[in-house]
């Protein structure tokens, strides 16, 4: 099996931050993103990698961000480990394949989550308003009208744009239009709607032709020398929801290509996800370490590990 980062230490550079599956470097003017293969369900950090998601994630994320690159810029300076300073080649164990130097940006506190189909959180609080309102034809999902009479998984008229806040632990916390207006401004929340809805309708249909469903996503905007910029990761497994269009079925929720496997072991393991997490088998870890590569060979037309 591919050797494993569970982390990393680049000594030159403090650490700017550290999230569940990402160690970003600050490097002055820009920032240090490595990918890690550090997975996580429930809000917690497992105890075992996935050795080489790290590798997938980058390299789709790469192959997003030049796929719409005519639409909008991003941050990536760059991601081949030869470009780096000198300094940061010595670490070629822990970066190569899995990090990008980028542009520092000033980040919009706003998950901008596209959803072409009913499912997750979404489907959640849709049944609610549906429960509230029995008689209605229609319900209002954080600004969006829909039919009353949709079920898990079914494809929405149209893709509709539902915002989140970024929370710094638990969940982000699903708001409206409206609300979004309220904390950036009525013109930026605009411009944020439709650039999420124009790289998602763009992303779903490449990935349509490719067998691939992509049932929602999220991204994340920032300013650098006030031109709206995409960055972090885009259309990884990670932050999108991928299914085989072969076996969807409305109604159900569908297998997907990510860390449900993981999700599904832990969920009949007996793990109560408030105590310290339970080790992965080694059959969890391979089958969802394929199903990242199955994800990438598909979309990106190649094997990257």
């Amino acid at each position: 099996m591919f050797s494993a980062v569970l982390g990393t230490n680049i000594g030159e550079y403090p650490l700017f931050a550290r999230g569940k599956v990402r160690d970003v470097y600050d490097l002055g003017e820009n920032l240090l993103i490595v990918a890690t293969d550090r997975i996580s369900a429930f809000d917690n950090v497992l105890p075992d990698p996935i050795p080489g998601k790290g590798i997938i994630l980058t390299s789709m994320s790469l192959f997003w961000f030049s796929f719409v690159g005519d639409i909008i810029p991003n941050h990536v300076l760059a991601s081949d480990i030869d470009d780096y300073p000198a300094n940061l080649r010595q670490y070629r164990g822990q970066l190569e394949g899995r990090s990008m130097i980028v542009r520092k940006a000033r980040r919009i506190d706003i998950e901008c989550v596209a959803r072409g189909y009913l499912v997750g959180s979404g489907h959640k609080d849709y049944a609610k308003l549906v429960a509230a309102n029995p008689s209605a034809d229609t319900v209002n999902l954080y600004g969006n009208e829909l039919p009353s009479d949709l079920r898990l998984a079914d494809r929405l008229p149209k893709p509709i744009f539902t915002p989140a806040t970024k929370e710094e632990s638990g969940h982000d916390m699903n708001i409206s239009m409206e609300n979004m207006t309220e904390i950036v401004g009525g013109d930026l929340a605009g411009r944020l709607r439709d650039m999420t809805l124009t790289i998602y309708s763009r992303a779903a249909s490449y990935a349509g032709k490719r067998g691939i469903i992509i049932a929602d996503t999220k991204f994340e905007f920032g300013f650098i020398e006030n031109q709206l910029t995409l960055i972090d990761e885009i259309l990884s497994p990670d932050s999108s929801r991928f299914w085989p269009i072969d076996l969807y079925r409305p109604g159900i929720n569908p297998p997907s290509f990510d860390k449900q496997y993981v999700r599904d072991w832990l969920e009949q393991s007996g793990w109560d996800k408030n105590s310290k997490p339970p080790n992965l088998p080694r059959d969890v870890i391979e089958r969802t370490l394929e199903k990242y590569r199955l994800a990438h060979r598909i979309l990106v037309g190649k094997d990257v590990l």
